[in-house]
This record gives C-alpha cells, structure tokens and sequence, in this order.
C-alpha cells in the first residue's frame, strides 16, 4: 500500500469517527491537491488556535485556491464552524479534513473536479 493510500485511509477513517459528512471521493481530491505537504507532521494538520495559520488558510486556501470573495469575517466564521466540528480537544485536524469541510461550507467542491 503506498504512503499515499495510507494516508486516505487514514483521513477517511478520521472523518467518520468525527462523523463529518465527508464523501471519500473528496477526501481524495483534496489529499492528492495538497502534494507532499501531507507527508510533513507539522503541514498535515491545522492547528485552530494558531491566528497565522488560520489567516494562511483564508489567503492561501479560501480566496486563491478557491477563489472565494466574501468578507473576512464571512471566512473566519465558516474557520471557526469547522474547527468546532473537527472537535476543539482533536488534536489531529487533518488539513485534508479541514480544506474539505471549507470547501463544501462554501459549496466549492466542484474545484477538485
């Protein structure tokens, strides 16, 4: 099985143990388009506590990669909806998860298509 595969599996079984409505099939698309950075301990996860990442998430994931143009405070409340569904005590919030979460919070699931 590659690293790869393991890593699906891995984020799959995370989903529904948090019971995120989650279809593989984009847990997939989201893994494969973040590249290598899922194989980096400190790039896999996301931490919520973190106001720099979190602002990274909003300019690098939301307003490029999904080219998102609604306010900031619209970006932080669907961050914050999302960090609340991944479990505040979780320590492992898969990015993976978390970019999959906000891309079906905005209805953009097509962009993995």
């Amino acid at each position: 099985m590659s690293k790869k595969v393991e890593k699906i599996a891995l984020y799959s079984a995370s989903a529904k143990e948090l019971k995120l409505d989650l279809s593989d099939d984009l847990i997939i698309k989201v893994t494969t388009g973040l590249g290598p950075s899922i194989y980096k301990k400190d790039a896999e996860t996301v931490s919520c506590s973190d106001s720099s990442e979190l602002d990274t998430v909003k300019k690098n994931f939301l307003q490029k990669k999904l080219g998102l143009d609604v306010s900031d405070e619209d970006m932080d409340t669907a961050i914050k909806k999302v960090c609340e569904a991944m479990g505040s005590s979780n320590r492992h919030k898969y990015r993976a998860l978390f970019y999959a979460l906000l891309a079906k919070e905005f209805g953009k699931e097509s962009i993995y298509d």
